[in-house]
């Protein structure tokens, strides 16, 4: 714990400032756990460092990225910032309690022992002025802070005090779609892919090359998960590790199947006999055939399951036949003769009974 210092302070006559929404600047709930707020805090730092962004604002947007952190990843600083309420709104007008230094107890001033939470946790140098809103509520945390500039954050490297070089930066990750037939879901797969990747050229701009690649496609996947190829990505930035490549998964349309979740469904062309009768019948797989049984009396639409036959998995999908009777055309005089002679035998037979027509 933090030792308190029971000071009174009157911030009754102080100017008012600007509210810093701390949550919206990191793009997070006020419910999420440390974790989660210090991935945000990294991709964001990365994205506006100066050493990488060279937008106007870059600088300004770090800083107040850095400031976030700084209050949502400690403790006891979160939790006086929480008290504040959750209906203020970034940009308004705001002045803090009178009684906000006896309730928490943050020095205004700062030893040189006094640190940053957020930057030097990961590397960085001094931050350097933190803005007016921070300063009233936590003091001015560390010696010499409270009137910085802002200065170019840079990752150490070890090697003794003041030792360091620029930041070292993951690439980015690239994201793909990989298109494959529904065959190599069912049994799985190696296939080559050739796609455009960039790379970092000795003077430090980046083009693209053309790279060949050999992809396992599992066992199993279904349609919109992803495939890591670790380090096929984005090359990193100033010695920095690769990104990863993402494939998302995507069938090939076959006209046989259709898939949902796990289970696959194929529409099954069976004989009027077949389906009055009974019968054995072959049914397509994505790979290879099964024999399947067909009840006697069997109506069209009807769906036959079989159990496991779907997509494979720890829990493995179903395959269902969806019956299709299909009549032989009328296109010779015997066949007609044949239609006709049903006609009479069936003339109790009403098709449409159940529709009360």
């Amino acid at each position: 714990m933090r030792a308190r210092r029971h000071i009174t302070l009157s911030f009754g006559g102080a100017d008012q400032m600007e509210f810093k929404d701390y949550y919206k600047i990191l793009g997070v709930e006020r419910s999420a756990g440390k974790d989660e707020i210090k991935r945000a805090y990294r991709k964001l730092a990365r994205k506006y460092h100066p050493d990488l962004n060279k937008a106007p604002d870059a600088e300004e947007k770090f800083k107040e990225i850095q400031e976030a952190y700084e209050v949502l990843s400690d403790e006891e600083k979160r939790k006086a910032y929480d008290a504040l309420g959750p209906n203020w709104k970034a940009g308004q007008q705001f002045r803090p309690p009178p009684d906000w230094e006896e309730r928490f107890g943050f020095a205004r001033g700062g030893g040189a022992g006094a640190g940053h939470n957020g930057a030097e946790a990961f590397g960085f140098g001094d931050a350097g002025g933190f803005s007016d809103f921070f300063e009233t509520l936590f003091g001015a945390m560390g010696g010499g802070r409270s009137g910085g500039g802002f200065r170019t954050f840079r990752f150490s490297t070890g090697g003794g005090p003041g030792a360091g070089t620029r930041m070292r930066v993951k690439g980015e990750d690239i994201h793909a779609r990989l298109t494959i037939d529904l065959a190599d879901a069912y049994t799985g797969a190696e296939r080559t892919i050739t796609l455009q990747v960039p790379e970092r050229q000795p003077d430090g701009t980046v083009q693209t090359k053309t790279k060949t690649l050999t992809v396992r496609i599992p066992k199993g996947v279904r349609e919109g998960q992803h495939i890591r190829l670790k380090g096929q990505g984005a090359p990193g930035l100033n010695g920095g590790p690769p990104g990863d490549l993402y494939l998302e998964v995507s069938f090939r349309p076959d006209p046989r199947f259709r898939v949902e979740g796990r289970d696959i469904y194929v529409d099954l062309p069976v004989a009027p006999w077949e389906a009055a009768l009974g019968a054995k019948v072959k049914v397509p797989l994505p790979a290879g055939t099964v024999e399947m049984k067909v009840p006697a009396g069997s109506q069209c639409g009807r769906k036959l399951r079989l159990r496991g036959k779907g997509l494979p998995g720890k829990t493995p999908g179903d395959l269902y036949a969806v019956l299709k009777v299909m009549l032989p055309p009328a296109d010779t005089a015997d066949a007609k003769r044949f239609y006709e002679d049903m006609k009479t035998r069936f003339a109790d037979f009403d098709p449409r009974a159940g529709l009360g027509v």
